[in-house]
């Protein structure tokens, strides 16, 4: 069948030349070299001619063909790489937060009686003392409800002195035999009656006479006017926020931690304050407190850093930085260079006993131009740190004479 079809493509080729007017001669050389091409592709007769035509000749032939096919394998290389030993080494971290100075006790005063402000004593970094008027509220209606409430008091004791004068005469009668005991007992009764009453107004007049002491903001402590909240002819009401009052003592400095390393604030070490209005100071400082909840709208924590030693030209309000120094688990570092990243896990090329092996590493953040490895290598284990895409696992390498150490 093969024999038959190609003679068939030569015949039309022959043909195809034939309508181009070629010479009788051309067209029948080509027709008889194409009968003896789809006679040698018959396989049996191809066969026979290599054997019986000239066996020589096709041998050699057959042997360097098979010889050409036999391609020698290649011959492994060793490969040059550039590697480093890995070592243990103490690590510690410092993280640099931007603060405010502010007092260690502040105190947040209000009015306990509501009313429109008059005065205002005090201004922006005054220095009070205990007992010192700060504001002052209209004391117009609570003077009205004191003398209302002092007039209920003379009103009660009137009665209560008559109502004594009844009594002690009802008690005369009734000794010599004039006056029932009924009577007696309901004399009696109206002057427990306008004593209950006498007290229930002094007590009211009490209140009256508070609510107008009330009317005055004072001091409760010495201390610095750190804030204002409030301005004459403004209307308070009761325990509304007006003065921010800092206590003299220690001066501390408010810090905001980022969630991921507020747990990390147990391990400090050291803390260092320096202030940007005098480069020259230098404290030391140490975690006081820190807040339970984050802040809703910048997702930090508050933290207060008190300060050791703050001398006097440190002010309420100064802007600080303050580098907090830890100490952790001695961990190993290798360049950049030497992660090559597989899928989603970082992994090194490691050189053991002159071949390469790829091996999973678990990071924790940079340290400069490192990387801290916390699990995947040990001690004197030799990293390669260059050209990591273009290794195998397996292949045979060279360490280079510019490894580091």
């Amino acid at each position: 069948m093969l024999s038959l079809a190609s003679f068939k493509q030569y015949r039309q080729r022959v043909s195809l030349i034939a309508k181009h007017r070629w010479s009788p001669l051309f067209v029948g050389v080509a027709m008889v070299l194409a009968a003896f091409a789809a006679v040698y592709a018959f396989t049996p007769l191809k066969t026979t001619l290599k054997e019986r035509v000239h066996p020589t000749a096709f041998a050699a032939i057959n042997a360097s063909s098979e010889k050409l096919d036999e391609v020698p394998p290649p011959v492994e290389e060793e490969c040059v790489v550039r590697t480093q030993v890995v070592s243990s080494a103490a690590d510690s971290r410092s993280y640099t937060y931007s603060g405010e100075v502010r007092g260690r006790y502040e105190s947040v005063l209000a009015f306990q009686a509501g009313g429109r402000i008059v005065k205002r004593n005090v201004q922006l970094g005054d220095v009070v003392r205990a007992g010192d008027v700060l504001m002052e509220i209209d004391p117009k209606d609570i003077k009205e409800s004191v003398a209302l409430a002092s007039a209920q008091v003379r009103a009660a004791e009137s009665q209560k002195r008559l109502a004594e004068l009844n009594l002690a005469r009802f008690q005369r009668l009734h000794r010599e035999g004039a006056l029932a005991k009924v009577k007696l007992d309901q004399s009696q009764m109206e002057y427990d009656t306008v004593s209950s009453a006498l007290e229930q107004a002094s007590a009211l007049h009490a209140q009256a006479s508070n609510q107008l002491e009330y009317s005055l903001l004072r001091a409760d402590q010495g201390g610095v006017i750190a804030g204002i909240s409030a301005e004459v002819g403004q209307v308070v009401a009761p325990g509304m926020p007006v003065i921010t009052l800092v206590r003299d003592g220690d001066r501390e400095v408010e810090i905001s931690v980022p969630e991921n390393r507020i747990d990390s604030l147990r391990d400090v070490t050291s803390i260092t304050v320096s202030f940007w209005a005098l480069p020259q100071v230098e404290l030391r400082g140490e975690i006081r407190e820190t807040a339970p909840m984050a802040d809703p709208i910048l997702r930090t924590y508050k933290a207060r850093v008190r300060l050791l030693n703050a001398p006097a030209e440190i002010k309420l309000g100064m802007t600080a930085s303050v580098r907090v120094d830890e100490d952790v688990a001695p961990v190993q570092l290798i360049p950049l260079s030497a992660i090559y990243q597989e899928e989603d896990k970082p992994n090194v090329w490691v050189v053991k006993d002159g071949k390469l092996e790829l091996r999973t590493v678990k990071l924790d953040g940079f340290d400069h131009d490192k990387l801290r490895v916390v699990n995947g290598l040990e001690d004197g284990d030799v990293v390669v740190t260059a050209g990591v895409h273009k290794l195998m696992p397996g292949q045979k390498v060279r360490v280079s004479t510019e490894t580091m150490s």
